[in-house]
């Protein structure tokens, strides 16, 4: 099967946070730009919670006080730049960075959409790593839900992309990747997720129909998610079918693993593919 890509990837906001320091998990994200490469697209979170912490080290410890979606967007502001000089200044100096704002827009309207993959598919050519986030300071709730159930009445599906999981999911769609990698917290996707022998190895299937129906009973399983607003592994599951349609091998990690080792099979992680 020909792809037109090596790898889509995607870290989440708590993977990226060393909690015990309330700082930038540095040794976590030098380690992910030093392995980044051309062929390569990466979805990051952590925009508002880097925001958050930064504006706390410059304000002696206060926190921001308003409306919470009003806080978001500020938070969100301040995040975004310290977050991409972060990956800057690891990366090897040989390549570019680009940096791609998303909202829902960018998949649901075709001329956006194709747009958007022309500009990710001239990145490998001109040695350019494109770094995905959703566009949270200009995004306002309120606004976003109106366009989107209008979208849903239209169109009857629509792709939201408020979570990153989606977003990365939706990025792999555009730019047909051999492998999609979603770097967590936890090892992968658990039965059981306060028994770690239960991690779930392997979910694969004779075609991609029969993944999915594997998929579906693994996502019986899930519940919860690390924090206010993201959807937890049953979403993560869900997003993954339409890449794995494609063909795509999908692997859930810990941020904590090369990533390298996890799509070479020497990482712990559940891999999600056709056999």
């Amino acid at each position: 099967m020909k792809f037109d890509i090596e790898l889509v990837g995607k870290i989440g906001s708590m993977a990226l946070i060393n909690n015990a320091r309330d700082d930038i998990d540095y040794n976590i994200l030098a380690s992910i730009s030093r392995e980044l490469r051309p062929g390569m697209v990466w979805i990051t979170s952590g925009a508002v919670e880097i925001g958050r912490l930064d504006y706390m080290k410059r304000s002696r410890g206060m926190e921001l006080k308003g409306d919470v979606e009003d806080v978001k967007t500020d938070y969100a502001a301040q995040g975004q730049h310290v977050l991409l000089e972060t990956y800057r200044r690891f990366m090897d100096s040989a390549y570019s960075l680009r940096q791609f704002l998303v909202e829902h827009q960018h998949f649901n309207d075709p001329d956006k959409r194709a747009h958007l993959r022309d500009a990710l598919m001239r990145c490998p050519s001109q040695r350019a790593i494109p770094i995905v986030n959703y566009n949270d300071p200009v995004s306002s709730a309120e606004n976003r839900k109106m366009e989107i159930s209008a979208l849903l009445k239209k169109n009857g599906k629509v792709a939201e992309c408020v979570d990153n999981d989606e977003t990365a999911a939706q990025i792999a769609c555009l730019v047909k990747p051999k492998y999609l990698v979603i770097l967590t917290s936890v090892d992968g996707i658990y039965t059981d997720i306060s028994d770690k022998n239960s991690l779930v190895k392997e979910i694969s299937g004779k075609d991609a129909h029969e993944v999915i129906k594997n998929i579906e009973y693994y996502q019986a399983f899930c519940d919860g998610a690390s924090r206010p607003g993201a959807n937890g592994a049953r979403y993560k599951l869900e997003y993954v079918k339409e890449p794995i349609k494609q063909g795509t091998t999908v692997y859930i990690a810990s941020s904590a693993q090369k990533i390298g080792d996890i799509v070479s099979g020497i990482a712990t992680s559940t891999v999600i593919r056709v056999r």
